[in-house]
């Protein structure tokens, strides 16, 4: 029987087995801080960028990391290089990986009560 992607693990560099989710998080993120560090124009929020990926990517390698701050992290990014035609496809890759940790909020949509 095929184990779902949640529970299927995955060996990381140490040998460990890792959650796929975390390993996803961990090389979206990577390619998204690369990708900022070698684009060229400044812009104001550049700052604020480089702070949450670098909050996202010690989430990552820390374990599974908590979806509320995932996702706060990411709506920062976002927010922060948004305009950046160049990065969306990399925050696309990051905003798939966050949402691949569930809603975090047992499965009520935000704002809403129970």
């Amino acid at each position: 029987m095929l184990r779902s992607m949640e529970q299927r693990r995955v060996t990381g560099i140490d040998g460990v087995d890792e959650d796929p989710r975390v390993a996803e998080l961990r090389t979206s993120v990577a390619r998204l801080r690369r990708e900022l560090a070698a684009h060229p124009a400044e812009f104001t929020d550049r700052g604020i960028a480089e702070d949450e990926l670098a909050a996202l990517a010690e989430m990552a390698h820390g374990g599974t990391p908590e979806v509320p701050r995932l996702r706060r992290s990411l709506l920062l990014v976002a927010g922060a290089i948004g305009s950046v035609s160049a990065l969306a496809p990399g925050l696309a890759e990051v905003r798939g990986a966050v949402e691949m940790f569930g809603d975090g909020n047992g499965g009520r949509p935000e704002g809403r009560g129970a």
